[in-house]
């Protein structure tokens, strides 16, 4: 079986030799609104982002910013169920039209899939518990790391993570903060604002920022060369801003408005 790794370069390779069908589609968008449906991939587990409530309800500012953006285009949505691993391959095997699920843009995933415009974002670090010594990435020899597996947290620690780390994979965000609530491990690497999420549901953990990892932008993830479709949802997304929809679901699902060094790095992005 291809690693992620792997099968991120062939996919590449593979587009570029015009061999991967679903990425030479340039008119995504009309065929969207010829059948009145657009697939949308939302993660069910990360809250507050994208999550199911306790009645097994869509929530959280991911979800609101799709359902919105859906309604604007004038179509209904099918939601796509999703995790930090198969987000890219849901789009370049033509099963998800657009991905709307806290997806870091990085050079590499740009090689295989568009991005749109990023829209919000996060700090993505490694958190542990207060009484534990860790204050850099070689403070973590000897330990044990949770992280779900293909989120850029995953990335970048594989990459930055000196010998002697052990990175423990989940399948998905929830697992991974399972891991950490249960006590199974201590530290994690993730999105501040799942560590907040931590600390809410077991606040004697007192979970707290130990090494940060990046400031990741989010951008809505589409098939390369739906341009089309690129140029309607950047529009939405400007407007959207500019109208303060985006940090108003923002703000309903973290409890906080957009932070304005996030704020600067998208408008400059």
């Amino acid at each position: 079986m291809l690693s992620r790794r792997d099968f991120l370069i062939q996919s590449a390779a593979l587009a570029a030799a015009g061999t991967l069908a679903p990425l030479a589609m340039a008119d995504t968008l009309d065929d969207v609104r010829t059948r009145g449906k657009i697939r949308v991939a939302l993660d069910p587990n990360v809250p507050p982002w994208s999550y199911k409530n306790d009645k097994l309800e869509w929530a959280g500012c991911e979800y609101e910013i799709a359902r919105q953006l859906v309604k604007d285009l004038g179509v209904a949505m099918e939601i796509i169920p999703t995790n930090g691993a198969n987000r890219v391959p849901l789009l370049i095997t033509n099963k998800a039209d657009l991905v709307v699920a806290a997806m870091t843009i990085t050079p590499e995933r740009a090689k295989v899939i568009g991005f749109s415009h990023p829209y919000d974002g996060t700090t993505n670090t490694v958190a542990g518990p207060k009484a534990l010594q860790v204050k850099s990435l070689n403070d973590l020899v000897g330990k044990k790391v949770a992280v779900a597996r293909g989120t850029i947290s995953d990335t970048d620690l594989t990459a930055t993570a000196p010998a002697g780390v052990e990175i423990v994979r989940f399948e998905d965000e929830s697992t991974t903060m399972t891991s950490i609530l249960s006590g199974q491990l201590d530290l994690v690497a993730q999105s501040s604002t799942l560590t907040d999420k931590i600390n809410e549901r077991q606040p004697a953990r007192q979970m707290e920022t130990k090494v940060v990892l990046r400031t990741s932008l989010h951008g809505m993830g589409m098939r390369r060369g739906d341009d089309a479709l690129k140029t309607w949802v950047d529009k939405w997304i400007a407007t959207n801003t500019a109208n303060g929809f985006i940090n108003a679901a923002y703000k309903r699902a973290h409890g906080t408005d957009l932070p304005p060094a996030l704020v600067k790095a998208i408008a400059a992005a």
